[in-house]
């Protein structure tokens, strides 16, 4: 273009109103930050489209877990009122609706419902664990409370998730299911707060003349007590007493295993050795960290210098859920640091090898120091080897 084009009439003249709204200055929308009642939507939304899908409605007690999922999140909606309000607008097949009830006792007869009953897929009609005649098999069959001799390793669990109750982590959720009961799970039953430690494999039980497959549990209750009832008969306890379950805030029950993940095992364990230099030394530990079971952590002991070259005797495995293990490992072994072993071992090849995470220190110490560090107390507590116990920092 020449000098003389530009004062022809057909040049643009941009102002700086057009290039500020042009496009390249424009800055991109923030997405919407979604709400809890987007979240509540959009887990109904998942409901419906497998009934759109599947042509049916998932089932809470299904082996399939992605559908077992969406039936426990649909019975959650069924069983509160206000949850179900909040979707009934997306609610295109019906699926808050009631069903209708029988209008005759032939109808009565007919229906599906009374089949599950007769069926006791939900074990309404599973009486192990009430009072009935004694018989040789009946301390087997029902399960009592008892002292947990380990309690001290599950403490620091209970201690950490009233914190998290505390600080808002954590809530607490309506119980909607057998479904939740699974290992790793805390609810709160008749005002106290238990934890499903251990879920058994199925047996075979003969129960109103019927063979059912039954788990055993290992729940332990915050008071020490711990008890070995049945899967069902805990489901049952827990819709008697209107028991709750702990979510992390913001995340829908039936979900809550997604959002509660295993970290590993940190353990404690007692030297077996004959040797006077390690058999004289009392309470010699070594606190260790395991993302596999200890038992299989620890099997070739006696031919590895990490373990004295001896035999090992487990006497603490803390399991620890939302915590990376490693770094609580670390923080134990800062913690008792002035009472670490000195001493130099020979592996199996000749090499010398400085064992590093043994310590002595008495076990009770470690119990509290591992409470301490789940509640965030430690930060304020040193540990005193002359009066073998933790103390207030200056």
């Amino acid at each position: 273009m020449t000098p003389a084009d530009s004062t022809n009439d057909d040049n643009v003249v941009l102002t700086l109103d057009d290039i500020l709204d042009d496009d390249l200055f424009t800055a991109p929308e923030k997405p919407k930050q979604l709400t809890s009642s987007d979240r509540l939507e959009r887990a109904f939304l998942e409901i419906v489209e497998f009934r759109r899908t599947e042509g049916r409605v998932p089932s809470s007690q299904t082996r399939e877990i992605a559908e077992r999922k969406l039936g426990a999140r649909l019975d959650g909606f069924l069983a509160d009122d206000k949850k179900a309000s909040a979707v009934k607008h997306l609610d295109e097949f019906g699926l808050l609706e009631a069903p209708a009830g029988p209008t005759s006792l032939d109808e009565l007869l007919e229906s599906d419902d009374l089949d599950d009953l007769l069926g006791d897929a939900a074990g309404i009609l599973d009486v192990s664990d009430l009072p009935a005649i004694k018989r040789p098999e009946a301390p087997e069959s029902v399960a009592q409370r008892v002292k947990s001799e380990d309690f001290a390793m599950f403490e620091p669990l209970f201690k950490a998730k009233h914190a998290e109750l505390a600080d808002g982590t954590f809530e607490l959720q309506t119980f909607t299911g057998m479904d939740l009961i699974r290992e790793g799970v805390f609810f709160i039953l008749s005002g106290v707060m238990c934890f499903v430690a251990d879920v058994g494999e199925d047996v075979d039980l003969v129960v109103g003349g019927k063979q059912k497959k039954k788990q055993r549990l290992r729940v332990v209750f915050e008071n020490g007590t711990e008890s070995a009832m049945y899967r069902q008969s805990l489901m049952t306890r827990m819709y008697e007493a209107q028991g709750q379950v702990l979510a992390r805030t913001g995340i829908d029950a039936s979900e809550i295993l997604d959002a509660d993940i295993e970290s590993g095992h940190i353990y404690v364990l007692q030297s077996m050795s004959a040797d006077p230099l390690i058999s004289n030394l009392p309470n010699l530990h070594k606190i260790g960290f395991s993302t596999t079971s200890v038992e299989q952590r620890v099997k070739g002991a006696l031919n590895s210098p990490t373990y004295l070259m001896a035999p090992v005797r487990i006497v603490a495995d803390y399991r620890l859920y939302n915590v990376k293990a490693s770094a609580l490992e670390h923080l134990l072994h800062r913690v008792f640091a002035d009472v670490r072993l000195d001493l130099t071992q020979v592996d199996g090849t000749g090499r010398n090898y400085d064992p590093s995470e043994w310590f002595v220190v008495p076990l009770n110490v470690i119990h509290t120091a591992v409470a301490m560090i789940m509640s965030g107390e430690i930060a304020e507590h040193v540990y005193d080897q002359a009066r073998q116990r933790l103390i207030q920092s200056k």
